[in-house]
């Protein structure tokens, strides 16, 4: 066999993207810092190892493609009717003033109209990939700051493909006129896409992957979820839109069908590897010498990424009334460049919007942002100068409303302080309420104090990080704190503040994982509850369950575990299997019968008639006049209308039956028109 072309470059490139993001990933930076690293290495700027840069780009151009779909598999229709109410503030907030600040310094700095809106998009965006990894990693997604985040990246990645039908109309030349009605059209063309995929994704593609599903192949099935991703964006194309948005809408297409969750599962191995030759490729563009010949552009652009969209981003967030230490941790984790901003960027170089020139500086100071954006999420909780310089601002915007407890409930005393009014902190307040106990719950996530105002509680929007906000709370009075908060980082600050603040107050402190007991305890926590032993005790229980184990075996089995990680205050309760559920039992039945009168049965008792001994019948219950006799007294005489209930096997139960009945010659004249038949329900 011949050489195969790009065979040899794809090699190394492998070998060394893994080689440098494993060196990385010892240094704890995430693996899209080794992949840019090793496309600087790798490229023409570098130590020139490729050749075939633009053989790679297409591949690169590939992983895009499979990005987007993948983005779009995450936003079906239905979801964006409910993310529209959640994102749309802070995304307007933090997309809008950082694009106004950016197109108006490039205005100012005398650029032309086009290339200051080009501006405006490119700071506006930021690492979709790189900032959602390192929130998870840090368990933060969930966080006041990390929901804040996902919702300004969510808003960006939808707004990137109206950006990228605007920016090619950008370089037009011509009158504003022309661009106007150019940008129209593009509009236009893009609503008909739409609501063609809409019309397709209701009526076509369900049939189509139910067909495909039906042929129980994988093989098939990935065949064809490629093709609606490929197609969709070839066929956008065709229409004059670009790639992204056809592979966008193809995944928004196969979102709203039943078969969006697998379709996920079976193309990421192939989208993280298309998208990680992305990285690299744009790590190739990265060209040191433009940092070593304009090292006052590209300082002064990377200044604007960092702190000029980092403080934009905070303002944004403390806008929507987050308190200091959310804002400051928002603005951090959006101050870099976007993989999407590569996208624009390369896309205004063909459009004729900047030259060389322009771009090589912007990319330079971008693929900087992007490598310091690992270490600065790292670093920013344990940052407090950020939070002590945004106090003024925060006060001044009124974000915290805890001091409203004063107002309402000046007499706290002897109460319970919950801090944080998630799924735990809901039930925590509930069963307070029903018990009629005084508490105050402190909350970062506006519509939880909205819902929790909705109910009727008294929960209130502050930080709990705060010692104001505490104070607020009566904390001095309080008898208990509860803390359930989903911010790690954030519980160790609020625990070490009650510490401090009220050493007297005992804690009660939720966490994840039992490793981070030790820690919250010698922080001064009283106790530690950890999520992962509770789920594994409930998991452990049920398995045994399932395998038909004793349930003493199954408590003492529960005990040991505790004993090994955490106590608790109550009783265990495994679930209760019922007759028929027993593999044990299969032979066992239960039935019913009816005392009549004139029957054997009637005034006589089940030991009177030696059930058990004489038919193998067991009597569990007696229903007399509607109420349930449990373990009835075997020596109780059974009343005519008792409704007796027997388990034995289906021979027991039909020599059983008789002693109910009437006498043969009593049997033929019906059923004593004073006795009522049961009834169901």
């Amino acid at each position: 066999m011949g050489h195969v072309p790009l065979l040899d470059e794809l090699a190394v490139v492998a070998a060394l993207a893994v080689a440098v993001a494993v060196i990385l990933s010892r240094l704890k930076l995430p693996t899209v810092a080794g992949l840019l690293l090793a496309g600087a290495l790798l490229g023409p700027r570098g130590f020139r190892i490729t050749a075939s840069v633009e053989s790679i780009e297409v591949l690169a151009e590939i992983g895009v493609v499979l990005l987007l779909f993948t983005i779009g598999l995450e936003f079906s229709l239905a979801r964006l009717r409910h993310i529209f109410r959640q994102v749309v503030i802070g995304g307007v907030l933090q997309v809008g003033l950082t694009a106004l600040a950016a197109g108006s310094i490039a205005l100012a700095l005398a650029e032309p109209p086009g290339r200051a809106v080009f501006y405006g998009f490119v700071f506006a965006l930021s690492s979709t990939a790189i900032v959602l990894r390192a929130l998870a990693e840090r368990r933060e997604l969930d966080a006041p700051h990390g929901r804040f985040i996902v919702g300004a990246l969510i808003f960006q990645d939808l707004l990137v493909v109206p950006m990228v039908l605007i920016v090619p109309l950008l370089g037009a030349t011509g009158n504003t006129g022309d661009a106007t009605v150019g940008i129209l059209i593009a509009i236009a063309q893009a609503t008909v896409v739409v609501v063609a995929t809409v019309a397709v994704a209701r009526y076509v593609v369900p049939t189509v992957l139910g067909w495909v599903d039906a042929s129980r192949s994988r093989e098939v099935f990935l065949l064809a979820i490629l093709g609606i991703c490929i197609g969709t964006a070839w066929l956008t194309s065709l229409a004059g839109l670009s790639l992204a948005l056809g592979a966008f809408l193809g995944g928004m297409v196969v979102a709203d069908t039943e078969y969006g969750h697998r379709a996920m599962g079976d193309i990421l191995p192939l989208r993280d590897a298309f998208v990680s030759l992305f990285f690299v490729s744009l790590g190739m563009l990265f060209d040191i010498r433009v940092v070593l010949t304009q090292p006052v552009l590209v300082g002064l652009l990377l200044v604007g990424f960092v702190l000029g969209k980092g403080l934009l981003a905070t303002l944004a967030a403390l806008a929507m009334r987050f308190p200091a230490r959310v804002a400051w941790l928002a603005g951090v984790g959006l101050a870099q460049f976007g993989e999407f901003g590569f996208v624009l960027t390369r896309l205004a170089q063909t459009s004729g919007v900047i030259d060389d020139a322009a771009a090589n500086p912007l990319l330079a100071a971008g693929i900087g942002s992007m490598f310091l954006t690992p270490l600065l999420v790292r670093v920013a909780p344990h940052i407090t100068a950020g939070e002590r310089l945004l106090a003024p601002l925060e006060r001044l915007i009124g974000v915290q409303s805890i001091d409203e407890a004063d107002q309402g409930d000046a007499a706290l005393d002897g109460h319970v302080v919950i801090i944080g009014f998630g799924l735990a902190g809901r039930f925590a307040a509930r069963t307070l309420h029903s018990c009629g106990l005084p508490f105050v719950v402190l909350d970062l996530n506006a519509d939880n104090v909205r819902q929790g105002k909705h109910l009727g509680l008294p929960v209130y929007y502050g930080d709990a990080t705060s010692l104001e906000a505490l104070q607020h709370a009566h904390l001095d009075s309080a008898r208990l704190v509860v803390l359930l908060m989903n911010d790690p980082q954030a519980s160790q600050r609020v625990v070490d503040t009650l510490a401090r603040a009220a050493p007297d107050v005992p804690v009660l402190v939720r966490t994840r994982y039992l490793l981070e007991r030790d820690m919250f305890l010698a922080l001064g926590a009283r106790d530690v509850v950890a999520e992962e032993v509770e789920s594994a005790v409930e998991i452990i229980s049920r398995i045994l369950r399932a395998m038909e184990v004793p349930r003493n075996v199954i408590e003492a089995g529960i005990s040991g575990v505790r004993a090994e990680t955490q106590t608790t205050e109550r009783r265990h309760t495994a679930p209760r299997r019922r007759l028929g559920e027993m593999h044990g039992l299969e032979e066992l039945k239960i039935d019913s019968a009816l005392v009549l009168a004139g029957s054997r049965a009637s005034g006589a008792s089940a030991v009177g008639l030696q059930m058990r001994s004489t038919t193998g019948a067991l009597m569990v219950g007696v229903r007399r006049r509607g109420e349930l006799l449990q373990n009835p007294d075997p020596t109780m005489p059974f009343e005519v209308g008792d409704v007796v209930y027997l388990v034995g096997t289906a021979d027991a139960l039909a020599t059983a039956m008789p002693l109910f009945d009437r006498a043969a010659s009593a049997a033929r004249e019906g059923p004593d028109p004073g006795v009522s038949l049961p009834t169901r329900g």
